[in-house]
C-alpha cells in the first residue's frame, strides 16, 4: 500500500458561548468550511468546544447522545477531513462524559471520553462527569493515525505512555486552559508548552494542541494553540486571538525522529505492567 508522506493538519483556536450549543455549532461549521478550503485533512477543536467549560449543574441541559442530529450535521460537513470536536456525551440518563467526537465521511468514527477528571484549584470536573475508561485511536489516512487525549489526560504520564504505545502518527490534544485556574503560582501558559513539547520530542510524535481564546465569566482562556513536529519543534503557533492555524506533517520526519530516539522501540511494556502491578 502506498502511504502519503504528508498530512495537512490544523488547530482551531476559538472561543465558545457557555451552554449555547446551537450558536457554537454554527461557529464550528464555519471553521470546518474554512479548513476544508485550505486543504486540511485533520482538524482539532478545543475541549468542550460545543458547550463551553464552566457548565456545573447545567451539564445535563447541554448533553447529547452520539445519535444527536447536530453531530451528524457536523460529520456531514467534514467530508473526507477528520475533525475532533468537544462535546458532553449522554451515555445513559444521568451518565455524562466530557468527550470528543471524531468525525469523518459523514459519520462518528470514534468517541474519546476524558479519563483524568481534575478536581483541584478551580477545576470541578469530578463533580459533574463520569470517568472514561478507554483510549482511542482513529485512522486518518493510509499510514496516518491519531490518538486523542483531553486536557488533564496529558498530565497523567502513564496515560500518555499507554496512548502512544500503539504508535499513532499524531497526538491530538484539545484543552480548555484558563489563566490561574490551578493556582496563582502554577503557570498554565508556561507549563502546557513544556508538557506538549516534552511528549512530542520524547515519542517522536507531532502534537496538535487546540486551546480556547477569550473570556468565559471571570475566566480568561489564554490560547497558545500550536502544532509541534516530532522533535518538539513549533510548526505553527496561534496569536492572541481566535484563529485557525495549519501545518504540514511529514511521515519521513516522524520516522527519522523515532529511529534516532527509539522510545517506542525500547518501551518494555511487559516489565512496566509487572512493575505497575506491584503498586496495586
Amino acid at each position: 500500500m502506498h502511504y502519503q508522506d504528508s498530512l495537512h493538519v490544523a488547530a482551531a483556536q476559538v472561543n465558545a458561548d457557555l451552554g449555547q450549543v446551537d450558536a457554537n455549532l454554527e461557529r464550528h461549521l464555519a471553521v470546518i468550511e474554512e479548513a476544508a478550503s485550505r486543504g486540511v485533512e485533520l482538524l482539532v477543536f478545543p475541549e468542550l468546544s460545543l458547550t463551553g467549560y464552566g457548565l456545573a449543574g447545567s451539564v445535563m441541559q447541554v448533553a447529547m447522545p452520539v445519535e444527536d442530529p447536530r453531530l451528524a450535521r457536523l460529520a456531514e460537513a467534514c467530508g473526507a477531513m477528520q475533525a475532533v470536536v468537544g462535546f458532553v456525551e449522554e451515555a445513559s440518563p444521568g451518565e455524562y462524559y466530557n468527550a470528543l467526537a471524531i468525525l469523518q465521511d459523514g459519520a462518528i468514527v470514534a468517541v474519546h471520553r476524558k479519563l483524568n477528571l481534575p478536581t483541584y484549584g478551580g477545576l470541578e470536573e469530578g463533580k459533574w462527569f463520569s470517568h472514561g475508561s478507554e483510549l482511542t485511536l482513529a485512522q486518518v489516512r493510509p499510514g496516518w493515525s491519531a490518538t486523542q487525549l483531553i486536557c488533564a489526560d496529558l498530565w497523567n504520564p502513564a496515560l500518555v505512555h499507554a496512548a502512544l504505545l500503539p504508535r499513532p502518527t499524531v497526538l491530538c490534544a484539545p484543552i480548555n486552559s484558563a489563566s490561574g485556574i490551578v493556582s496563582e503560582d502554577f503557570s498554565n501558559e508556561q507549563n502546557w508548552l513544556l508538557n506538549v513539547r516534552f511528549y512530542a520530542m520524547t515519542y517522536g510524535t507531532p502534537v496538535i494542541m487546540a486551546n480556547r481564546y477569550g473570556p468565559e465569566g471571570a475566566s480568561h482562556f489564554w490560547g497558545g494553540s500550536r502544532i509541534l513536529g516530532p522533535r518538539g519543534e513549533v510548526l505553527a503557533e496561534a496569536e492572541d486571538r481566535e484563529q485557525l492555524i495549519t501545518a504540514t506533517l511529514s511521515r519521513t520526519a516522524i520516522a527519522r525522529a523515532r529511529f534516532e530516539l527509539p522510545t517506542h522501540r525500547d518501551a518494555d511494556t511487559p516489565l512496566i505492567r509487572e512493575l505497575m502491578a506491584g503498586y496495586r
